[in-house]
């Protein structure tokens, strides 16, 4: 009997993934510290936001995006949404991961930002500040809870955020209406926060804003470099994984949406111009 061969499998980008442009201050701070692989960056701005979509909704919509970077051969996918980690993550690891190749990851953002709150918090009393779907699903407290049993965790929904940065909006006088009266029910929920997670890859073009409502001892923080930094380190103790990543330093980019909308939106995210591609997912 002839012995049967493993072909050894091409290399390819990372993915990463967003149902709009904030995964992009994912991937930019991914690109800043990591910026030899190439990367595959997928938005599916046709159907956001995914915020306020049900779970099952949320699930067969990231599942298309993780199949179609399998298919542009990237083994290592990242969910740069905070809903899609939320909703969509467990499930595709567990049950869509052995069917479609066990050999690929995918992996989210809501824990490599929690890992590092235990040593920044001092009163043990954390806020997140986040989309109504990202609260609803308690993946936060839950994260948080897992690594430091101690940390008390209270969150707040902004359905507003999101919406006045892809609008453009973000900058004006009348953001500070929203960003002011969220941060202040948040404070109010709990007076002892000293450290806010800012829960959505879009709420990095509102920190100013809302690091000028927090008191002075408050920490704010964002998920990029703390998504970054983690992939990094997994990168250097998954070597088989890190393997099938290739190093060319080039970036694709494509969107369910308007091609021309995007590039426009994502300069702003990125402050440089981009070229997109139009894809469907259906």
């Amino acid at each position: 009997m002839s012995e049967i061969v493993q072909l050894p499998q091409a290399a390819g980008p990372i993915g990463v993934f967003d149902s709009g442009y904030g995964g992009l201050t994912i991937y930019s701070e991914i690109k800043r510290l990591m910026p030899e692989y190439d990367y595959l960056y997928l938005g599916d701005n046709a159907r956001a936001p995914y915020g306020t979509r049900s779970f099952d909704v949320v699930y067969e919509f990231t599942r298309q995006a993780v199949e179609f970077l399998f298919k542009q051969g990237c083994h290592l996918v990242i969910l740069a949404c905070n809903t899609a980690s939320a909703k969509a993550l467990r499930n595709i690891q567990q049950l869509d991961l052995p069917a479609l190749d066990p050999s690929r990851r995918v992996l989210g953002i809501i824990r490599p930002t929690v890992e590092c709150i235990g040593c920044i918090t001092k009163s043990r009393h954390v806020g997140v500040l986040a989309t109504e779907g990202t609260i609803k699903s308690m993946s936060y407290p839950l994260e948080i809870t897992k690594l430091f049993p101690d940390i008390q965790v209270a969150g707040k929904a902004c359905p507003m955020w999101a919406s006045l940065v892809e609008a453009n909006e973000h900058l004006t006088p009348g953001a500070d209406y929203f960003v002011k009266r969220d941060v202040e029910a948040l404070l109010e929920r709990d007076p002892e926060i000293d450290t806010v997670i800012l829960g959505c890859t879009h709420y990095p073009l509102l920190y100013d804003k809302v690091r000028s409502f927090v008191p002075a001892g408050v920490s704010v923080l964002t998920q990029g470099e703390a998504v970054a930094t983690s992939l990094k380190d997994y990168l250097a103790r998954h070597t088989d994984i890190e393997a099938l990543c290739t190093k060319g330093g080039d970036t694709t980019f494509y969107t369910t949406e308007s091609a021309e909308k995007f590039r426009q939106q994502a300069s702003r995210f990125l402050n440089h111009p981009v070229k997109a591609n139009r894809i469907s997912l259906v």
